[in-house]
């Protein structure tokens, strides 16, 4: 699993201008089953998204395709991690 950092350079009436085609970039994921969950940073300063790929050569592709990064108005951090434990109701995470 990966953990996306987004951290906005520019001020945020700047970022809700892609804030829609940053949505639609997100919908096109969860229903591929890549993004597991996603959300704002508080303060709002950029947002986190939870994703699932075999390699991280997919993720990072995957984040040049977000009208964020296409703009130049965030940074992304990728971290990869393997998930060890879940709570119940979220086992499924610990697959593949």
């Amino acid at each position: 699993m990966f953990i996306i950092s987004i951290t906005y350079k520019v001020d945020l009436s700047l970022v809700e201008q892609h804030l829609e085609a940053h949505r639609t970039y997100l919908d096109k994921y969860y229903s591929n089953g890549i993004f597991v969950i996603s959300g704002a940073t508080k303060p709002r300063t950029g947002g986190t998204i939870i994703a699932r790929a075999s390699r991280r050569v997919i993720i990072e592709a995957i984040v040049k395709e977000d009208p964020f990064y296409k703009a130049g108005i965030a940074d992304y951090s990728i971290v990869e991690f393997v998930p060890s434990k879940a709570r119940v109701g979220l086992e499924t995470l610990l697959e593949g």
